[in-house]
């Protein structure tokens, strides 16, 4: 099992970056990231997501250090960054929680890139049609004058 800071200088240096270009790329200082790097210090939210796209890794990866595979639940991420933008944070958790959860339908079975990209824009549509409703419904009325 590695450590967050153990994967993120591995990561870094297979993509032969140093400190100071990581950080760039993250929009954070080199000295940010050697904290990163030696300490147990984990960054929130927005700098997480943008760190693991900048070591082309899972957040998820990233951030569990049971999680061994660096490209675990990459897949996700187009889509729980699609919640975030039209929906905010709190949709994001959701549609993550969501399609953690729905991927032990199959079983252990091993599904093809374009059967998970399907199911995953399935479970999409699906929570943003049922959200959208909800806001009909149950969001704020306009005021008539």
């Amino acid at each position: 099992m590695k450590t967050f800071s153990e994967k993120i200088k591995e990561a870094r240096e297979e993509l032969k970056l140093n400190q100071q270009q990581l950080g760039e790329l993250v929009g954070v200082s080199k000295r940010s990231i050697a904290a990163y790097e030696t300490t147990d210090t984990k960054p929130r939210g927005n700098i997480a997501r943008k760190l693991a796209a900048a070591l082309q890794v899972s957040v998820d990866y990233l951030l569990n250090d049971e999680i061994t595979d660096p490209k675990y639940g990459i897949e996700k991420a187009p889509y729980i960054e699609e919640a975030r933008e039209r929906l905010g944070p709190k949709a994001a958790k959701e549609m993550d929680v969501l399609l953690e959860q729905n991927v032990a339908l199959f079983a252990g079975g091993a599904l093809d890139q374009e059967a998970k990209d399907a199911f995953f824009e399935a479970v999409m549509k699906a929570y943003l049609k049922c959200k959208e409703e909800a806001r009909k419904t149950y969001g704020r009325k306009k005021e008539t004058d």
